[in-house]
């Protein structure tokens, strides 16, 4: 397999981005676009169709396995992890482009700094006060909202995100529909009114975030229940059936 691959690159923050093509081949069917980022780099005689040598692009990965987020970019205009973008399925365009997350400012090449979804969590103090065993009413809840990888790709779609903007997007929702299943009542008070102040005020329902979300989190559900409890005071959990 062939396929032509166009990068959009940035030495560093401060720099002009420009776009690098780059022929990658692979006998490899089920190669990813990390597959191919990785081999590239693997090889310090590669250069681009313009005679180029290919600097190492950077970008950031660590599983490789859909599990951590860390390889997201846009690809082909939309977010998802480059570990689970097979090159195969864009073998009929012939072109891959590769770009960073847009919504996030970019360190260097396909590295972007999210620092932004870890400060929302922080300062809308999204943890445990104490040790706190769920109700087991809620166990569906605490494990759909316990796979967000916090990788960017919903906030990167969703038309009312940016960074310094009091909504933080889904990134913060789903953790939050963790914590409030959870904690004691008298740490719901304080969550309720962070909640409705960053999240339920802001989003507009548009719902980008649930057709990109790589872990395929339902996100319906956890708004529904999250503001169920949040907005209106009604308990997440319901009895259990016998």
């Amino acid at each position: 397999m062939k396929i032509k691959l166009d990068i959009l690159r940035q030495e560093n923050s401060t720099s002009e981005p420009y776009r690098q093509t780059v022929i990658f081949e692979t006998e490899d069917i089920n190669a990813t676009v990390a597959t191919a980022l990785t081999e590239i780099n693997n090889n310090p005689n590669i250069k681009d169709t313009e005679g180029n040598r290919v600097k190492p692009i950077l970008w950031e990965c660590s599983c490789l396995q859909k599990k951590c987020g860390a390889c997201a970019m846009i690809i082909n205009s939309k977010p998802q992890l480059a570990c689970n973008a097979q090159l195969k399925d864009y073998a009929k365009k012939g072109t891959v482009t590769i770009e960073p997350l847009k919504k996030f400012p970019v360190v260097a090449d396909l590295i972007v700094d999210r620092t932004i979804m870890r400060d929302n969590l922080t300062n809308m103090k999204i943890w445990f006060n104490s040790q706190t065993k769920a109700d087991e009413t809620v166990s569906d809840i605490m494990y759909e909202s316990s796979r967000c990888l916090q990788c960017g790709c919903c906030l990167e779609v969703c038309p009312n995100f940016y960074v310094g903007s009091e909504f933080t997007g889904m990134a913060a929702a789903v953790p939050t529909a963790r914590i409030i299943s959870a904690v004691p009542e008298e740490q719901k008070k304080e969550i309720r009114t962070e909640y409705k102040k960053h999240i339920y005020n802001g989003c507009g329902k548009s719902l980008a975030c649930r057709d990109v979300c790589p872990a395929g989190i339902d996100i319906d559900k956890l708004l529904v229940r999250s503001n169920a409890a949040a907005i209106w005071g009604r308990k997440i959990g319901g009895k259990k059936k016998k």
